[in-house]
């Protein structure tokens, strides 16, 4: 081998790829990958992102998790951010407006349930101080730690989140059945179902270790 071969093997094998273990469910694309890398099991206590989550998660019936990943920055655009204060305030012409923004999931039911649904936030805060305050005393406060060995073992719903589901569907949200709270439940860290090999699943732990 020459050097310049020698060189060669040198550069090639620095750039070998490290491989990296991620939930199965986390695909291929950059968008699932960033999300279950940065997203997906940190505890969350933010009114308006949880409002986010509850609204991507039912927006998500009947497609693939990474089409809503790709229109993300268009919901946050459309819905003023995800304040409910505003979204709440929407009317029939921005509905139409909406119906014709490519940049969102374009069904009726579930833009109108948005808007209804930033109602229903708003009704929460005013009676329970926050939507968040709310939302986790459905865990006691603390995230629930699983420690699934594989993706398939990971539930669909749960009690807790049929628990979630009705009590959410009672305060007047829509598009909130028990397999959508706890896909909600999830994302907003309210569980941490990383699974063990996954390299997020200790640090997702720690995180649940320390509540803000």
């Amino acid at each position: 081998m020459n050097s310049s071969d020698a060189s060669l093997g040198r550069t090639s094998n620095a750039a070998m790829p490290v491989a990296i273990n991620r939930c199965a469910w986390a695909g291929t694309s950059p968008e699932e990958h960033h999300y279950h890398d940065t997203v997906w099991g940190v505890p969350q206590h933010d009114d308006n992102t949880l409002f986010q989550y509850l609204t991507l998660e039912g927006a998500q019936a009947g497609l693939s998790w990474v089409t809503i990943l790709r229109k993300k920055q268009g919901y946050i655009d459309a819905f003023a951010n995800f304040d409910p204060k505003k979204v709440a305030n929407f009317s029939g012409d921005d509905v139409e407006k909406l119906l014709n923004n490519s940049n969102i999931v374009r069904h009726r039911g579930k833009i109108e349930s948005t808007i209804s649904n930033a109602r229903a936030v708003l009704d929460v805060q005013k009676s329970e101080g926050s939507f968040s305050e709310w939302l986790w005393s459905y865990v006691d406060e603390i995230p629930v730690q699983h420690n699934f060995v594989s993706t398939g073992e990971l539930p669909s719903e749960t009690e807790r989140s049929r628990t979630l589901a009705k009590a959410l569907k009672r305060r007047g949200f829509r598009f909130v059945g028990p397999t959508t709270a706890y896909a909600f439940m999830q994302a907003s860290g309210m569980v941490n179902d990383h699974i063990q090999r996954c390299f997020r699943h200790t640090e997702v732990t720690a995180l649940g270790s320390n509540p803000p």
